[in-house]
């Protein structure tokens, strides 16, 4: 089971700072989450990712149920053993990625039946078979099946999605066992406010131990995913962490931080990383670009990070053009640190009643980020 602690509130917005207590450690939330959807975050060793100051990972349900199999990791002693990481883990159900799989999955009230992506083989996910999976799996945090209706299916669909993510949600909590693995529902509704109302009143009645936001960063305007967000937290419970789901950019998770938002991921930061997109103060750089072939600067002069501190800008350019994993991986480990200090930073000033200003600040020279429909989606196999 997860214990959330409430510690303060920022006075200026509806900051939270928190703890979320689970049987193996605490997350200081706001909390980003790095993304390991087979059971690792791409290139990162574990300890790495503690130095880091990762308190928790994400791990998907859909992947390792097909590849190595839920009874593989059960056998060897859970998750966190079988990946050798000895904090949190977070779950997805797997729903986001089923549905996805557009052309290749069918969809009813019994659940999803699809075509699996490594071997085309038929399988069928249900409420019932999520939570077997992950009780299997061990993870701390579960969550229940979900509908995901695309971003511009129409208001008939979407309310069909809400009903059906309620009902399975239903059956999730009745089969849910184990007591020291928490269990979140997830609210859908897509970009119609009454919906998304209308599909949070029907979880709380079910007491799960933490409340999501999905179906946002499925293509819609970055517009409509903030007022989704902002309409939607406030009217989550106080007591009980909340979750939004797939987002996002820094300044997506500043200002839904700011909106009252506990928990985030996203593949973001390691996708881009392995791309040679950098994240500094002053926003994305490519390190790609010809600009930086003598530049012997740090990928950011203001970052503290292992790859900051020993390496330069036109040493991890040739890296990355000469296509070696370090180069990558040097991308990848500058990205989370950034998230993540940027998480803690979020905490300290929460903390110190000066939220809006930290984020004020970063926002003044943070550009804009881009409208990148498809945010969501998990990391490729």
């Amino acid at each position: 089971m997860a214990n959330f602690t409430l510690l303060t509130k920022d006075a200026a917005t509806a900051a939270r700072r928190g703890v979320l207590s689970t049987p193996h450690g605490d997350i200081q939330t706001p909390a980003f989450m790095p993304v390991g959807t087979h059971g690792a975050v791409r290139g990162m060793l574990p300890v790495e990712l503690r130095e880091l100051g990762a308190d928790i990972l994400l791990a998907n349900t859909y992947h390792l149920s097909l590849r190595p199999g839920a009874g593989v990791i059960e056998r060897a002693g859970g998750l966190q053993r079988f990946m050798g990481w000895e904090g949190p883990v977070l779950t997805d159900s797997g729903g986001y990625q089923v549905f996805s799989l557009a052309g290749f999955r069918s969809i009813d009230d019994e659940g999803v039946r699809f075509r699996s992506h490594l071997d085309g083989s038929e399988n069928l996910l249900t409420p019932e078979s999520a939570i077997a999976i992950q009780e299997a799996l061990g993870s701390d945090i579960a969550m229940v099946l979900d509908h995901v209706p695309p971003s511009k299916a129409t208001r008939d669909e979407i309310a069909l999605a809400v009903a059906r993510t309620r009902d399975w949600a239903e059956r999730c909590r009745k089969l849910a066992r184990r007591p020291d693995q928490a269990l979140f529902g997830i609210v859908q509704g897509g970009r119609f406010l009454d919906l998304r109302e209308e599909s949070l009143a029907g979880l709380l009645a079910l007491e799960f131990d933490g409340m999501a936001i999905g179906g946002v960063s499925v293509g819609e305007p970055r517009s409509r995913q903030r007022e989704v967000v902002s309409h939607l937290a406030p009217r989550f419970p106080a007591e009980r962490p909340r979750y939004l789901m797939g987002v996002g950019f820094p300044d997506d998770i500043l200002d839904s931080v700011a909106a009252g938002i506990d928990m985030f991921d996203c593949v973001v930061p390691t996708r881009h990383g392995r791309n040679g997109s950098v994240f500094t103060r002053d926003g994305l750089i490519n390190i790609r670009n010809a600009a930086h072939t003598e530049d012997f600067t740090p990928l950011d002069p203001e970052c503290a990070c292992s790859a900051c501190a020993q390496f330069t800008r036109a040493y991890v350019r040739h890296l990355v053009l000469s296509k070696e994993m370090v180069g990558a991986r040097l991308c990848t480990i500058h990205n989370l640190h950034f998230f993540l200090d940027l998480m803690a930073g979020a905490r300290r000033s929460i903390e110190s009643g000066h939220f809006g200003d930290y984020r004020r600040d970063f926002l003044t020279r943070y550009p804009l980020s881009p409208e990148i429909p498809g945010e969501r989606e998990e990391e490729s196999p």
